[in-house]
């Protein structure tokens, strides 16, 4: 019988198989946070395993069908990819151009290696010290945000951000370039929070509850 590779879907009853009989070699990536970037947006994933052809994600929500479609890894390289095939919180991609495995695997490039941060563009209030004020958030990640908004505001100070996809977390402003700041969370996402949130703010979907 013949086997998929991360480019074919596995049939029901293959999996086990398929994990172990592979029509390229594949290289384990211990689950590595990356994000898919295109037209409609950037969104979570982690990369599961990768071989010269391709890869097979992890995915938190449906895979929105944009072209041209990216995969950016933590360096903030990208990779020109289509998706195969996708089920049951996963999806195989296919790379559009030769990709250096070993460098993919390294995630070595031009820039330092951090948390995985996410593009939006999402409307929150700040509240501190009894008043309210307007900002946007204009990246996210597990720890925190970096953030625009007319207020002034001073490093260390507290404040609570809320949105209609962003329950009220409390933060500490670590850096200001106003009218830009970056919070840092006093709480943590999961993984899948930030990704279901994310996938909201960018589809503009109903408000969580």
């Amino acid at each position: 019988m013949k086997y998929p590779g991360i480019l074919s879907e596995p049939e029901a009853g293959q999996i086990d198989d398929y994990n172990e009989k592979r029509v390229q070699p594949r290289f384990a990536l211990m689950l590595r946070s990356a994000k898919l970037v295109g037209p409609s947006g950037e969104f979570l994933c982690i990369v599961r395993d990768v071989s010269e052809s391709g890869a097979k994600l992890k995915t938190f929500h449906p895979v929105i069908n944009d072209e041209p479609l990216a995969l950016e890894i933590a360096t903030g390289e990208r990779f020109g990819i289509e998706k195969v095939w996708e089920r049951d919180g996963e999806a195989g991609v296919r790379f559009l151009d030769s990709v250096d495995i070993m460098r993919f695997i390294a995630e070595a490039g031009p820039f330092p290696k951090r948390p995985v941060r996410i593009r939006v563009n999402h409307d929150v209030t700040l509240a501190f010290a009894g008043t309210t004020a307007p900002a946007t958030v204009c990246d996210l990640s597990r720890q925190g945000a970096r953030i625009e908004t007319p207020q002034h505001l001073a490093i260390g100070q507290t404040i609570r951000i809320s949105g209609d996809h962003l329950p009220e977390f409390e933060a500490t402003v670590c850096w200001r370039k106003h009218p830009a700041y970056g919070l840092v969370f006093r709480q943590l996402m999961s993984m899948d929070e930030l990704a279901q949130r994310v996938y909201r703010m960018q589809l503009q979907g109903p408000a969580a509850a």
